[in-house]
Parts: C-alpha cells; structure tokens; sequence
C-alpha cells in the first residue's frame, strides 16, 4: 500500500486531488478528513500541514508526496523528486514598497525583512553579504510594510496581484517553485513497482493536458503539406471523405502552439477544424 501525502488545505490540495483522480483512482472525502483509502488502488491519501510533510517523508512514514519546491527549500530537505507536475507554479521574491528608492540589492542592508521563508531568505543574504533584521510572520506578509513593522517582504508570489495591491514591487526573485511528485528515501522495496505504476499513469494524464486532438477536412492535395504542419507522434490518420478528392485528417498538436499551428492549416486550404480534449496520453 503506497502512501502519499497532499496538503490538507490550500492552493496545492484541489489540484493534487484532480491529478489523483485523473489517473483511475477512486476514493470518497468526508469533512476534516484526514485519510482516505482508495476503493480501487492500492493507496493511502493523508491530508497533512504543508510543513509537515517534509518530515513525513524524511522519517519515512509517507512514501510520496505532492508538495512546492518552496517548502522543501525553506525546510532544507532534499528527496528525489519523481515528477514535476506543472501546477501551483510561483516564485519567492523580495519585494519593497514602490516608494522605496531601491537600485541594487547592497539597498537591502540594514533594513528590515518580513517574511514566512526565513532560512531560503537568509541564505540569500549571506551569499550576498547583506545585512538586514528579519522579522518571521507567518501570512498577511506583504501587509507588513503599511503597518511600519518591516520595509521590505520575501514570500511566495504567483500572479503579483497581492503585491500591486499593497503597494509592492517585486525587485528579487529568489527562486522558482511548482508542485513536484517527491519520493521518501526510505520507502520499502515491495512498493517500488506499485510507485513505478503510479508515476505512469501520471505522466500519461499530465501529457494529455499539454495536448489536443485536432481533426479537420482538406483537399486532397494539401495533405503532404498539412502533414508537414501537424507535430504529431508518428503520422497523422488519414481517411477519405465521401466527397471527392477530400479528405479528414486527424492528428495531436501541442495546445500552446494551438492559434499558430491552426492559421497554418487554414492557408493550406483546412477546413471544418474541431479540437477535442485529450483525457489520457500513452507513449
């Protein structure tokens, strides 16, 4: 039985529980929950303090975990990390108020630093050889300023939208972070090909987000070209269409590329395009 932890509240929990979910497993959560056993995979979900984890997983009471690459930072820990999932995407970064006159991070001596990552902070500062008073708070961090308890912030920022709203600039990024799949270095050998199985069937769900299926009606003779467009796998599925010398092409494009790969195909005569949802993706 694998067991894997997720935050038990937050901006990591929604979107570690769809990823679970996405790759066949069933399970039902009831109201301060604080473990979940699958009716139909061999694993244990535990709904843990995202600060915690780490230490789960370091005495080896968890096996996995979905957890930010900040949290590892700041507690000092290092596992091997499975799988990076591409979601709960930020960075920590020293902001400073927008009145502050800052030029260079030598602006950063002896001021005062509010912030909830004081280890990731202070090896920053000693790298740099920067003096400056911390001053731990944990959350409502980028108010501090306004309040005259600090004059500058370190925390997590994704959007920028709670610093614009308290008046902060973002000047140093100290590190990027995204939710990675981590694995406990003591994890047992009789679990290894159930975890091994897990991480395909996530790659499987994370691939198919990057992707869509796209298909299409074009003239016959614009099938080399439009092949030539399509980066598909091996080659796109081709097959006749009842009118004459037309043809329906079928293939997989890459999302982010979407609008451009699409202007393309309309100038090599494509048309009646229809783009689907990939739900899983097996290589």
């Amino acid at each position: 039985m694998i067991k894997v932890a997720i935050q038990k509240s937050g901006r990591l929990n929604e979107e570690s529980l769809k990823l679970i979910k996405d790759c066949g497993i069933n399970f039902e959560i009831y109201r301060d929950q604080l473990k979940v056993i699958s009716k139909n995979y061999p694993i244990e979900i535990y709904f843990l303090r995202n600060g915690d984890i780490p230490k789960y997983l370091y005495d080896g009471v968890i096996d996995i975990a979905i957890i930010g690459e900040n949290t590892l930072h700041e507690r000092g820990y290092q596992f091997k990390i499975l799988e990076r999932l591409g979601f709960a995407k930020c960075r920590v970064s020293i902001a400073v108020p927008n009145d502050f006159k800052y030029r260079d991070k030598s602006d950063l001596n002896n001021i005062r630093i509010a912030t909830s990552y004081p280890n990731t902070l202070n090896k920053f500062l000693e790298k740099e050889n920067i003096n400056s008073d911390l001053h731990i708070i944990n959350g409502s961090v980028e108010i501090s300023p306004s309040m005259g308890l600090a004059d500058a912030v370190c925390d997590i920022v994704s959007s920028g939208s709670t610093l614009f709203e308290n008046k902060l600039v973002e000047v140093i990024k100290l590190l990027d972070s995204e939710a990675v799949l981590v694995q406990s270095g003591k994890v047992k050998k009789e679990i290894c090909d159930e975890i091994k199985n897990l991480i395909f069937r996530i790659r499987s769900v994370l691939l198919a987000r990057k992707f869509k299926y796209i298909l299409m009606n074009a003239p016959n003779k614009s099938i080399n070209k439009i092949s030539e467009i399509l980066p598909v796998l091996k080659s796109p599925t081709v097959l006749p269409l009842a009118k004459d010398g037309w043809s329906s092409i079928h293939s997989v494009i890459n999302y982010e590329d979407f609008w451009n790969i699409i202007d393309k195909l309309k100038k090599e005569g494509a048309e009646d395009i229809l783009v689907c949802p990939i739900e899983k993706m097996v290589l």
